[in-house]
């Protein structure tokens, strides 16, 4: 995740820039939100359970929304925008109030406007080719996705020897089973997933659940890796 400036000029419309989301907490919840009405409760569940950097993806009309609401109503969150696919929608997100960007993915004019956008950002990376590009433009902070159906921990694994520059959150198929095995590896800051914000528990308003589920998910620690080097 690129540093942003440290002070943004005044006219300027970018919000402060958050901290690295990598050290924000070991579990960063994606979130879904269908309607912009839970955004704020829902946001102070998380936040109450110990997740502040909550990644508020856009694929609903209700996600600027959300995010415009979280970053106006609580002030603990650190409120983030996902699947991030155009310079548009960095624009249109950092407006909004978002404090970070996640992308699944990246292209040159992507890459770009998240650089310019003045808010750290993760960009997604499946392979060491697209790792060692975005390391050539000065980026160290990546989301790898999709995670699981990537290469896994063994995938992460094999980078960190060649590549202990880059530092990863993995998310895509990582659950509170395997969150502790990639949070053993050295070039793992966080990782991210939706266990904790189940559609069940938004839909009945369950914000007691919600909170329960991150507290237990901020509470995972990283699992010490086998002698052999392998984790279990």
């Amino acid at each position: 995740m690129t540093s942003p400036p440290s002070s943004p000029p005044p006219s300027s419309p970018y919000a402060a820039p958050a901290a690295s989301v990598l050290d924000l907490a070991p579990v960063v919840p994606v979130v879904v939100v269908e309607d912009a009405a839970d955004a704020v409760p829902l946001a102070r569940a998380l936040v109450a359970g110990g997740l502040p950097a909550i990644e508020v993806t856009l694929r609903t009309p209700a996600a600027l929304d959300a995010i415009r609401a979280i970053a106006a109503q609580v002030a603990d969150a650190v409120p983030g925008a996902g699947t991030v696919i155009t310079p548009r929608q960095v624009t249109d997100c950092v407006a909004a109030g978002a404090r970070f960007l996640v992308s699944p993915g990246w292209t040159d004019a992507l890459l770009t406007a998240m650089q310019a956008s003045g808010v750290p950002f993760l960009p997604g990376v499946s392979t060491t080719t697209e790792v060692v590009a975005l390391l050539e433009r000065g980026v160290r902070e990546m989301k790898f996705f999709p995670a699981q159906a990537a290469g896994g921990t063994a995938y992460l694994k094999s980078l960190a020897g060649p590549l202990p520059q880059a530092r990863f959150c993995p998310t895509g198929g990582i659950g509170p089973a395997n969150a502790p095995d990639y949070l053993a590896l050295p070039n793992v800051g966080c990782v991210g997933g939706t266990w904790m914000v189940p559609e069940d528990a938004i839909t009945a308003k369950d914000w007691a659940r919600i909170e329960s589920l991150a507290r237990a998910a901020a509470g995972l620690r990283r699992r010490p890796l086998s002698a052999g080097g392998t984790c279990r």
